[in-house]
């Protein structure tokens, strides 16, 4: 992962293409086949500068829906087929030089090539006003509940993170993410990954592996911010999540 989802920590995947490139010098001296390096970036388009000849790598995935363009998916090749293998999964027809058969979605396509565009323009535009809301969110946050009783979870020394994302949880018992959720009104979030939905109340495998204690990381929320998201936003979904929290005591008072 370029940007993890669920945190917004930004990896080192340069930094590893470096190193790689360096291992593959001496691996082709012992004549062994070359390590190939594939980057999902699907949460860092649109939300920060992505250059493929700056991370140095062989594969890249970018999915439309993550930056306001339509559901599709591309993916760069580095010398497709060539220096960088690239095999097809379906065989049939010579569509798209023949890595995949069938007719190309025009519309979907054009879609992604100008949400792309859109992207490449005004990248830093984006990145500066969803910083901006998502850093109000997470003050507002601390100012609502109390710093004492707020962890956010993706605030980690020397890690780079994405301009859009807040990993939190509330501070006590009987506050499990999904309760909290089930009590708010009007706010829609989640409390991890939509791929892993199905693991219900367990905490996230991924911030357990970031060193966050099992009783913090089964109380957290994600929320996240987009271009259009404002102060007055936040303002309304932290309200919620108060209402929804002074619910839960009181269901839950001795």
């Amino acid at each position: 992962m370029l940007a993890n989802n669920e945190t917004g920590v930004i990896m080192p995947v340069a930094e590893l293409s470096q190193r790689i490139r360096a291992l593959n010098q001496r691996r082709a001296a012992e004549s062994l086949p070359r390590i190939l390096v594939h980057t999902d970036a699907a949460q860092m388009i649109g939300k920060g500068r992505v250059d493929v000849q700056e991370l140095g790598v062989d594969y890249l995935t970018i999915v439309g829906h993550k930056f306001h363009g339509p559901r599709i998916g591309a993916l760069y090749t580095r010398s497709p087929g060539t220096a960088t293998p690239l095999h097809p999964m379906l065989f049939g027809g010579g569509q798209e030089r023949s890595f995949r058969p069938g007719t190309e979605n025009t519309p979907m396509i054009a879609g992604l090539g100008q949400a792309a565009e859109l992207v490449n323009k005004n990248w830093e535009a984006y990145e500066a006003h969803m910083q901006d809301v998502r850093d109000y969110l997470e003050a507002t946050l601390e100012a609502s509940f109390g710093k004492q009783r707020i962890h956010f979870n993706s605030h980690f020394k020397g890690s780079k993170r994405l301009c859009n994302t807040c990993n939190f949880s509330i501070l006590d018992p009987g506050l499990q993410g999904r309760r909290v959720l089930a009590h708010c009104k009007v706010l829609l979030a989640s409390v991890g990954a939509a791929c892993h939905s199905e693991k219900g109340d367990r905490p996230s495998p991924v911030l357990l592996s970031c060193g966050i204690p099992p009783e913090v990381a089964q109380n957290a929320l994600r929320l996240s911010v987009g271009r259009g998201t404002t102060r007055a936003d936040v303002d309304r979904a932290v309200q919620d999540l108060v209402q929804a929290v002074e619910q839960l005591e009181r269901d839950h008072a001795p």
